[in-house]
């Protein structure tokens, strides 16, 4: 019999300018966003070896406010590559000022 053990990592990211996400209405706002990933451990192999099964993000509420306040904020499916793409493009904005 086989048990899967399963693990989440959470990080928060910084988003430097607002982004739209796939399959969301809306433009999300710059800001800082929890965001937790689900691995399995994969137990056919002799060494451990993880594989990732989702990747979440969670948003704030419509009126701003933060996943801290009352209430439930939503928490959305994410693509690791759509997840990446938006924090690249904040990488590449040009930075003006000091």
């Amino acid at each position: 019999m086989s048990t899967a053990f399963t693990r989440t990592t959470t990080r928060t990211v910084t988003v430097t300018r607002p982004f739209e996400l796939n399959g969301m209405d809306g433009v999300q706002p710059a800001g800082s966003y929890v965001v937790e990933t689900d691995e399995e451990l994969i137990d056919s192999l002799s060494f451990p070896v993880y594989r990732r099964t989702a990747t979440w993000i969670h948003l704030p509420h419509a009126d701003g406010r933060s996943n801290g306040g009352s209430g439930m904020a939503q928490t959305a499916l994410i693509d690791p590559d759509e997840l990446d793409r938006i924090l690249a493009l904040a990488e590449t904005e040009p930075q003006y000022g000091s």
